[in-house]
């Protein structure tokens, strides 16, 4: 269940029983010509997705994350690492203290890393906790099935262009973007990496056909639960 369309009683009466939840972890950042909220809205619904026949709460999603090198293109906010990590302890202190013990981090976005770093550190400073730290599009089945169909595939490619990421009357592009030199991209500043990026897609095509998305996203909902039900100490 979504804890926004949850009321106290129903959180307090499901504590009685487990102690269980989902943190999803997301960005605002440029997507090319998907939404700058891709990261968050992908990892909201597949943990959404994976949590409800388990009745798990799932939080709202930290949407916004570690993301500068995007800066040069409007709507991308990033946040400093000392300000992300401390939203993040305190997030799960909170989750501690209303008594949460196993808690699955549902990450979208691959600068936010340092919370995985991060979630190692909490729980060895909170005994008897457990934290799963999960990159919910690189995990292994996910990313295998990704990698069958299409092995060009990057950022703000096809590989999330979901019909939930994409914007009315966008027009998508029908070539193969070449890949980028990621080497290369990670010593720009932001000025550069747009004037290198362009509309900001890493390589791969637009788009690929809705069965083959939801093929990829059916294993992704499989592999999440698989970590919600499997074993935690």
């Amino acid at each position: 269940m979504k804890v926004s369309q949850a009321n106290w009683q129903q959180i307090e009466e499901y504590l009685r029983s487990d102690d269980r939840a989902i943190l999803p972890l997301g960005s605002t950042e440029q997507h090319a010509q998907l939404s700058l909220s891709v990261d968050s809205i992908l990892s909201e619904k597949v943990a959404a997705d994976a949590a409800e026949p388990l009745g798990i709460p799932v939080f709202p999603v930290v949407a916004y994350g570690l993301t500068p090198y995007f800066t040069a293109y409007p709507g991308t906010i990033s946040l400093r690492l000392e300000t992300y990590v401390r939203i993040v302890r305190d997030i799960l202190d909170g989750l501690k203290a209303q008594g949460f013990r196993r808690i699955l981090i549902v990450n979208g976005h691959g600068g936010n890393q340092p919370a995985g770093s991060l979630a190692i550190e909490w729980m060895a400073d909170n005994p008897g906790t457990a934290v799963k730290f999960h990159n919910w599009w690189n995990a292994p089945a996910t990313f295998a099935k990704v990698q069958e169909i299409d092995k060009v595939a990057s950022h703000a490619s096809w590989m999330e262009n979901f019909p939930w990421t994409r914007l009315p009357g966008t027009h998508m592009p029908t070539q193969q973007k070449p890949m980028i030199d990621l080497a290369r991209l990670r010593v720009m500043d932001p000025e550069g990496v747009r004037a290198y990026l362009g509309d900001g897609n890493f390589g791969g095509y637009y788009e690929r056909p809705d069965e083959e998305m939801q093929a990829i996203w059916d294993v992704a909902v499989e592999e999440t639960r698989a970590l919600l039900e499997g074993a935690w100490a």
